[in-house]
């Protein structure tokens, strides 16, 4: 298994924007992943970034970082978005490593802590997050947001 930084590894973007519009986008948002893997490329900022994880050059999860979620908790940032493990291959705990790599590259961009939004209960407390309370999406629903601390590296 391995995860890649698809700015580190541009050649892996076309794959993974279909793999994330598969999961995560409706006919009305396909272009958000497309044109948002894109310009991560050769970002000038750190976020943001999208991770892909692999077996087997294979695509079977996947993750973002990005600076807001589309939620009203502008003074948060950055969110984790876009988890997703493919159902054959959950229970093994890849989930968590996708989630701990993004904890990582967050402690890596100088970052203290970092968020996510989500109806899921209980996974993410599993895994070290605390309830952070609710934050308004644009089309009027809200989520849970949770966050966690992430330590400076020195």
């Amino acid at each position: 298994m391995q995860i890649i930084s698809i700015r580190q590894q541009p050649q892996w973007a076309k794959r993974a924007i279909d793999y994330f519009q598969k999961q995560w986008a409706s006919a009305e948002s396909m272009m958000v992943y497309e044109d948002a893997i894109n310009r991560a490329i050769d970002a000038n900022n750190p976020l943001p970034q999208w991770y892909i994880l692999l077996n087997d050059n294979h695509i079977i999860g996947c993750a973002g970082l990005i600076p807001n979620d589309f939620i009203s908790r502008c003074e948060l940032y950055p969110w984790l978005c876009a988890l997703y493990i493919d159902e054959a291959y959950r229970g093994q705990g890849l989930g968590k490593r996708l989630v701990n790599h993004v904890i990582r590259q967050t402690q890596l961009l100088g970052f203290n802590q970092l968020h996510l939004c989500t109806d899921l209960t209980g996974y993410y407390e599993k895994l070290g997050f605390f309830d952070n309370g609710l934050g308004y999406h644009p089309w009027g629903e809200t989520s849970n947001v949770y966050s966690i601390n992430t330590p400076l590296l020195s």
